[in-house]
């Protein structure tokens, strides 16, 4: 007889797994748990098979036999129904494309694009922040209120400046997605309207050139070890940026001809730059050669020597001798900048040396490698200030005429 709605909900479990038969081959399965599953007898090929339904009460006795006869419809066409049910839900799990997959389709697309230190940061934000919660979560499914509450507990952290990158990265990834076919919405736009509100601070801050004798002093008697104090050194001594002086393999630097050349794929402008070493300069990675010269890179790291030092590792000493809030790795290049422009050098030379980018883009291709001469006398003559002012001695700054 057919089974009833009443006889499928007050089905008992017993000691041993039962079944109740309703007609056609459609049967509930009823475990000794207590669990209540539909399941299909038929036979094909000449062989006796039995497939799932789904379970009650999920699935009704209607749905059950419904179920059934779509099964009954595919077995006439000549076709085991089983195989088939496989083989779309193969089909459906194919086409549900994960944001990790998005994401990593992304980074893929934009990373030969990026500065290395671009890309190193953008994985390291992938890997550690937002593929963690989001990665396994099909994209449609990825909701504003998701990436805000991502968001928000990178902010919690108080890494403000990560928390922004976040957000920008996750706004590129479903641009991407809308780009590609496989988002159909981005919901990480306007992110930026609910971002914490950082604090008031002076961006890069610096010391007056009056002070930097003591800095220098403080460094010295400092427990920060020897790579650390010649990495501040070298950023006093050349202007660059903390970042590409951090990742410099040794084989961007002569010595004999005290040049460091960085390549365009390193550079915040995408353009190579020269960078003259003074005196004092080659000193100090001669010194450190002796230390690192026999790895890649010339800041190694102490554990994993093939990955460069942190990037709070400069920051984090000039905070730990007092200077925090008064001077950071990038602020020497304000500093610099500031000295340099006060000496009445020529504008150009001091905007090569920093690698600024040129409002001239024509002018600025050009132009890259030019002043190369006259910017090593420059920075000879600033580091020598710097070592006579250390030393105690009367400084009286060279003005130089406009060339």
């Amino acid at each position: 007889m057919a089974l009833t709605d009443t006889a499928v909900r007050t089905a008992k479990p017993r000691d041993k797994l039962y079944r109740l038969s309703d007609a056609l081959g459609l049967c509930l399965e009823v475990t000794t748990a207590g669990g209540k599953l539909w399941r299909l007898r038929y036979r094909f090929a000449g062989k006796a098979k039995m497939m799932g339904l789904g379970a009650y009460p999920a699935v009704t006795l209607a749905r059950a036999r419904e179920a059934r006869d779509a099964a009954r419809r595919v077995l006439a066409e000549g076709q085991d129904p089983s195989l088939v049910k496989r083989a779309e839900k193969q089909a459906r799990a194919a086409q549900v494309h994960t944001f990790e997959q998005l994401a990593e389709e992304w980074y893929a697309y934009s990373a030969p694009r990026w500065a290395e230190s671009t890309s190193r940061k953008a994985r390291l934000y992938l890997d550690n922040d937002i593929l963690p919660d989001l990665g396994r979560r099909p994209v449609a499914d990825v909701t504003r209120p998701d990436l805000v509450a991502l968001v928000r507990r990178v902010e919690k952290r108080g890494t403000l400046n990560a928390a922004g990158k976040i957000r920008q990265w996750l706004g590129q990834i479903f641009r991407y997605g809308l780009a590609n076919g496989t988002a159909t919405t981005n919901p990480a736009t306007d992110l930026d309207v609910v971002a914490a509100h950082a604090p008031r601070a002076r961006n890069h801050p610096h010391v007056p050139l009056s002070e930097l004798p003591a800095l220098l002093r403080d460094l010295e008697a400092s427990r920060s070890d020897l790579h650390t104090r010649h990495a501040i050194r070298l950023l006093l001594l050349t202007a660059a940026r903390p970042g590409e002086l951090r990742q410099a393999p040794w084989a961007e630097f002569d010595l004999d001809a005290a040049t460091w050349t960085v390549p365009a794929e390193r550079m915040k402008a995408r353009r190579p730059h020269i960078v003259p070493l003074p005196r004092q300069a080659v000193a100090l990675l001669r010194e450190l050669h002796q230390l690192t010269g026999a790895y890649p890179l010339v800041f190694a790291g102490k554990a994993r020597p093939e990955r460069p030092m942190s990037e709070n590792t400069i920051n984090k000493a000039l905070r730990l001798i007092g200077y925090g809030d008064r001077q950071t790795g990038h602020g020497f290049r304000h500093l610099i900048s500031t000295e340099l422009n006060g000496r009445a050098y020529n504008r150009d030379w001091i905007e090569r040396q920093l690698a600024h980018g040129d409002a001239d883009e024509i002018r600025g291709t050009y132009n890259h490698a030019h002043y190369l001469e006259q910017r090593r006398g420059m920075m000879q003559a600033w580091a020598d200030e710097v070592d006579a002012l250390c030393s105690g001695a009367e400084v009286v700054p060279i003005r130089r005429a406009q060339q």
